[in-house]
């Protein structure tokens, strides 16, 4: 049967099709994580380019020294993260990670207020380099090389 069309050009046809459609979905799914995408800020870069009021960002910084206060609810933390260079008021309510303390670094998950708040939905705290996990801690450099061994 003659369909008129050549095999040569029944695979460009072919290639072409396949080729929208795979930037046809690349541009849907960037369309579609365009709102899920968390912009990271640092005080100082919150203070000169605020996000706008609700958008969902990440603030990373230091906890100031005194700085964490419970509320009277029991459940809510206000604490302040600085770089150094400016510092921003962060509002949490939830269960605060092991690692959070005065001093360590911390980023906030979450979106500015009206009134310059950072209300957080989940914070990571971070640990410094010379971290040591809790199973590592009593064992000698050996022992804990064989146990960080086994789990590879």
């Amino acid at each position: 049967m003659n369909t008129g069309i050549k095999a040569k050009h029944q695979r460009l046809v072919l290639v072409v099709i396949a080729l929208v459609a795979l930037i046809g979905a690349g541009l849907l799914a960037a369309w579609a994580l365009r709102s899920q995408a968390n912009y990271f800020y640092v005080p100082s870069e919150m203070a000169e380019n605020p996000p706008e009021v609700g958008q969902a960002v990440r603030l990373g910084g230091m906890v100031e020294q005194g700085s964490i206060k419970t509320m009277a609810d029991g459940v809510t933390i206000a604490f302040v993260v600085g770089d150094g260079k400016a510092r921003r008021p962060v509002r949490y309510a939830g269960i605060v990670p092991a690692l959070f303390v005065e001093g360590s670094g911390v980023v906030a998950e979450g979106r500015l207020d009206g009134s310059g708040i950072f209300v957080a939905d989940n914070l990571l705290a971070k640990h410094d380099e010379n971290y040591v996990p809790r199973e590592l801690k009593d064992m000698t450099e050996a022992q804990a090389q064989a146990a960080v061994a086994e789990t590879r």
